[in-house]
């Protein structure tokens, strides 16, 4: 039996983790920027960011252009870091404005007239909650967001530098579980005693914080609060795009076909990717776009993979089924 893994897929197609091989303009430019930071090459590092930006229409991701900001002001660019701020804090919503107040690598912009301002406005964007709204919980499940998400957006630069099956790859897992464990008590005292909050209560982080920490849960858990989600979208509550991702993932864990083509695996000793396996293969298409899913043609391109029965078929036989994990 060939290894496999089932790719923990956090914020499905929208954030899938990137091809390294398939890399468009702007995440080669932003992966350049990133290599520059590390070496402490900040001018070179928010010039690339830029380029980032302009070879997608000036259009960026928010944490790349704080990112950006953060390399124009350690390289003495004051204006420049300004205008991503500013570009931030003109987007509307920004989780926590002390990730700007209180970071040390603006201090070059704290004796500009321009600083008090922009912390302002960032200010200003923190009460923007519906009303109704739990500031409490909406931290706690903002801190448990950024905990889930932090450890497994490493993961690519571990796997990169020392290999998916290393010693370090295998302890950051350890300290993956170890959190994930941490974040599954707390998100379960919150199930319990509100049920599933939507976005009006918690936020669209905090809604995703819920999911997030299930989908990477035991199954026990899973069976446990899967009737709860089902019914939190039903009372738009949840995403039905999120929903489809934990039924496969229950599904795959008892055994069973998944129905929405979510899981991917990979054999670890080709590196191949592939989909595993999958309920009439033929209509996936017809379910993904009732639960607000991206054709299967759209989704596995991350992956690096075409879509298509015959090549579902073929790469599925070629390395084995997911029935046996």
């Amino acid at each position: 039996m060939k290894p496999i893994f089932i790719l923990a897929l956090s914020l499905f197609f929208s954030v899938g983790i990137a091809n390294a091989q398939v890399k468009s303009t702007y995440d080669s430019y932003v992966e350049e920027a990133e290599n520059y930071y590390r070496a402490h090459e900040f001018l070179n590092a928010a010039e690339s960011f830029s380029k980032a930006f302009a070879s997608n229409k000036d259009l960026g991701r928010t944490d790349h252009r704080y990112h950006a900001a953060r390399a124009w002001a350690k390289a003495g660019q004051v204006d420049s870091a300004f205008y991503q701020l500013t570009r931030i804090a003109n987007h509307g919503y920004f989780t926590d404005y002390r990730n700007v107040a209180g970071n040390p690598d603006f201090a070059s912009l704290y004796s500009d007239s321009r600083w008090e301002d922009l912390i302002a406005k960032f200010k200003a964007q923190q009460p923007r909650k519906r009303p109704g709204s739990d500031s409490v919980l909406v931290a706690v499940l903002d801190t448990i967001y950024d905990n889930d998400q932090g450890f497994r957006n490493q993961i690519p630069d571990i796997e990169k530098k020392y290999g998916y099956d290393s010693p370090e790859m295998q302890k950051h897992w350890d300290l993956i579980r170890y959190h994930d464990s941490i974040n599954l008590l707390k998100v379960e005292a919150i199930l319990d005693k509100h049920g599933w909050l939507g976005k009006d209560v918690v936020g669209d982080r905090g809604n995703s914080a819920l999911f997030l920490v299930i989908q990477h849960a035991p199954l026990a858990s899973q069976e446990k609060y899967l009737p709860m989600m089902r019914s939190a979208v039903i009372q738009g509550k949840a995403s039905a795009s999120s929903l489809a991702l934990l039924e496969d993932r229950v599904a795959m864990k008892k055994g069973q076909k998944q129905i929405y083509g979510s899981q991917i695996g990979r054999n670890l000793k080709t590196g191949a990717y592939y989909v595993l396996e999958l309920e009439d293969p033929v209509n996936v298409d017809k379910r993904r776009a009732k639960m607000n899913l991206p054709p299967m043609s759209e989704y596995v391109k991350f992956a690096g993979l075409e879509w298509g029965i015959e090549q579902y078929e073929k790469a599925l036989a070629e390395n084995e089924s997911g029935k046996k994990r």
